[in-house]
């Protein structure tokens, strides 16, 4: 063993000199663009739409698991930033953690989470409670019941077999978030990245005095993440408190905190709203609006989950039982 001031073998040392050829070559190769001629995009973009017409799935990308969310959508777009923003309570991080269960065990692809408000053992807690479909309260207080640890063997069974990573270290800046992605891709592959949340995140400089130009900062940087490693970026995003004061609590484009620029650069906006939250007497218990703010590429509109919060889960709302519900 050759010695070396770390007291690495000279093989490991020459693994890690490996590694950093090859991420100077991939760096080398990502900036090797320049100008292509209309001709060559055109190519691709008629097989793309060759391929698109023999596929009878109107999911040109990653479903979501939500059948009418990804008829809005067409599933996550490889290179789109989506923000999914709501007030306390309802539902971000949920929804978000469904939408990287239905990727990571349905559709088996890779997926990072990057939770910097909850660590990484409440989110699996989480996950077993919406995968089991066992009261959160229970599997917290380990107070099972008999039905429950069958659900329980299942649960633990999908997540262990699922390419779901998680990285809960508090305030990364984005030239830590886009390392450590960028690494995953390259070792395991990456289909999804989700962020909870951007607030919680720190730019480049780590500077704070301007927090609108930091989350400027961050927003704009995800966008290009988003577009280098070709995968959604689902980051969760806070509203402004201003919203609790209007009679309709629904909220729009300027309840984003330190709007501006997510507005800018996100390619699709969800907000997540239900009304239980704020009366408790509501005729649309257990429902949740999913309202698409903006979509670069498509509709905006509304989609109606149900929402079980014992689960921790959001559901394909079935109409048939709800014949009243809005415009049905």
């Amino acid at each position: 063993v050759a010695f070396n001031p770390e007291g690495r073998s000279s093989e490991d040392m020459l693994d890690l000199a490996e590694k950093q050829v090859f991420e100077i070559a991939e760096k080398g190769a990502k900036r090797g663009g320049g100008f292509v001629q209309v001709k060559e995009v055109l190519s691709k973009v008629v097989d793309r739409i060759d391929t698109l017409f023999e596929n009878d799935s109107p999911i040109t990308g990653l479903s979501t698991g939500f059948s009418d969310f990804d008829e809005q959508t067409s599933g996550l777009q490889p290179a789109d930033l989506v923000i999914v923003a709501g007030r306390p309570s309802m539902g971000k991080t949920t929804f978000a953690m469904n939408l990287a269960e239905n990727a990571a065990i349905k559709s088996k692809e890779p997926v990072a989470v990057f939770s910097m408000e909850m660590p990484a053992d409440s989110l699996a807690m989480r996950m077993l409670s919406s995968l089991g479909q066992i009261d959160q309260s229970r599997l917290r207080s380990g107070r099972l019941n008999d039905d429950d640890w069958p659900r329980l063997t299942s649960a633990i069974a999908l997540l262990n077999e699922a390419p779901l990573f998680i990285d809960d270290t508090p305030a990364l800046t984005v030239t830590e978030l886009r390392a450590r992605a960028r690494r995953l891709k390259r070792e395991h592959g990456l289909s999804l990245i989700v962020i909870d949340y951007i607030q919680l995140m720190q730019g480049s400089s780590g500077s704070s005095e301007n927090r609108a130009t930091e989350v400027s900062e961050i927003s704009r940087s995800l966008k290009a993440l988003a577009k280098e490693l070709e995968v959604p970026v689902i980051a969760l995003s806070q509203l402004n408190r201003s919203l609790e004061q209007r009679p309709n609590k629904r909220p729009v484009m300027s309840d984003l905190r330190e709007s501006g620029a997510i507005e800018q650069d996100a390619d699709l906006i969800v907000f997540i709203y239900r009304d239980e939250v704020y009366n408790e007497d509501s005729p649309e218990k257990g429902k949740a609006e999913i309202i698409i703010g903006k979509q670069r590429n498509g509709p905006i509109g509304k989609v109606i989950l149900t929402f079980q919060g014992k689960y921790t889960r959001f559901e394909n709302f079935a109409y048939n039982d709800y014949d009243s519900y809005g415009d049905e």
